[in-house]
């Protein structure tokens, strides 16, 4: 009786070895097949056969994804995955908003904040308004102050008999974006900021006190500067120095000053976001796609009302890359992944690292990425993958990285 059992355990254990080895087949035969195509296929169709089956991912079954792939080198789309289709951008809008700034300002331009004064200097006694005209210099810190008083004080004035005058006239009077979600930590949008914040006369005020300026009278107010005023200093940081911190950081206040100064490039009267998007427009219809399938409601990306696609920033990439007056200045404000900005922390110890330079976007249940890299045959390759309806943000970053690493990767 106990043989005949044993017997039987015997058989049962057989029987269930040989189904688990058939139900283990199909995920070997995948993973040796994988392992072939990588081997055998030439490029370009060893990377489509890798996001062939990173397409598959179950993320794709609840979330929508728009992909495209770009060689620069030999002028062809590599790889299509809806990539008409709009979503929203987030941060990835930086790329849109730097790149028609560089094309329109050009390389060269200057984010500006100047001192002038109205009335005359008798003595050492400015009787008459000193204006602060604002540029929108986000980065305009407490010592860049000291700096333009220094010029003050150098012209030989240490009394002032009128007003502390601001011109902000290089905008419109929103504080704010279309779009933009109450509960989020949004900048404030005016002309005149000190230390990113709206501040600056009540600085200027107390700074003049303190190095040794009277003020008898001192008042503030705001105007447009008088056509006969005289320049006293002017303050100027790069478009270099503030790409660097809007694409690096992803600073949205810095994204939204350079958006308002494309606005300002118009000419327009108290220029808003209208003016600033009929500049992206026209740079769009130049690249041969249609503005009106596109949504620009701010230069950041915190607007919800924002939709974009991967044609649209691969095209827009592509117009970077084809003209070194931008992508000189474009390409070393992106961030590396593995080494710093935003992507300082992804990628690491794979063949993206150091390769990948690109500019992330996140808000709720959206994550993109857009940027270049450099393939294993040496040819150079921008991208556009964008991520929306994601619960999981780690999910799309990870699916992303793996694109990434698809792409730099040995073949």
């Amino acid at each position: 009786m106990k043989r005949k059992l044993l017997y039987l355990i015997v058989l049962l254990l057989a029987a269930a070895s040989v189904v688990h080895a058939q139900e283990q087949e199909p995920e070997l035969e995948a993973v040796a097949a994988d392992t072939l195509e990588r081997d055998t296929l030439p490029w370009p169709l060893s990377l489509q056969t890798r996001i062939d089956r990173l397409v598959e991912d179950s993320l794709l079954l609840y979330s929508q994804m728009g992909l495209k792939i770009y060689d620069l080198t030999t002028d062809t789309c590599l790889y299509d995955w809806h990539a008409t289709q709009t979503l929203r951008p987030a941060s990835t809008m930086k790329l849109v908003t730097a790149i028609t700034a560089l094309d329109r300002l050009g390389g060269d331009y200057q984010f500006s904040t100047s001192l002038y004064y109205s009335g005359t200097l008798e003595g050492r006694t400015l009787k008459g308004d000193l204006y602060c005209v604002g540029g929108m210099d986000p980065s305009f810190g407490e010592g860049d102050l000291v700096t333009l008083l220094d010029e003050l004080r150098r012209a030989g004035i240490d009394t002032i008999q009128g007003r502390l005058m601001a011109d902000l006239t290089m905008k419109d009077t929103l504080h704010w974006g279309e779009g933009w979600c109450w509960d989020d930590d949004n900048p404030t949008l005016t002309p005149l900021l000190i230390d990113k914040k709206p501040v600056f006369m009540k600085r200027l005020q107390r700074k003049l006190t303190d190095v040794g300026v009277v003020l008898l009278d001192g008042k503030l107010g705001e105007g447009r500067l008088p056509k006969k005023a005289v320049r006293l200093a002017t303050l100027n940081h790069s478009i270099d120095h503030i790409l660097q911190r809007m694409m690096k950081e992803s600073d949205n206040l810095y994204a939204e000053s350079m958006f308002y100064q494309v606005a300002a490039a118009t000419g327009a009267v108290r220029p808003g976001a209208k003016q600033a998007r009929q500049v992206v427009d026209r740079l769009v219809s130049w690249l041969g796609l249609n503005p009106d399938a596109y949504r620009i409601a701010d230069g950041s990306g915190l607007s919800l009302y924002n939709y974009l696609s991967p044609e649209l920033e691969v095209a827009l990439l592509q117009h970077a890359w084809r003209k070194p007056s931008i992508y000189k200045h474009l390409l070393p404000s992106l961030p590396i992944a593995g080494v710093d900005g935003t992507l300082k922390k992804r990628m690491k110890a794979t063949a993206a690292e150091g390769n990948v330079q690109a500019k992330t976007g996140t808000v709720t249940g959206v994550s993109c990425l857009a940027g270049y890299c450099t393939a294993p045959n040496g040819h150079r390759l921008c991208f556009s993958i964008m991520n929306q309806g994601t619960l999981s943000i780690s999910q799309a970053r990870r699916f992303q990285d793996l694109v990434c690493e698809a792409m730099c990767a040995p073949q």
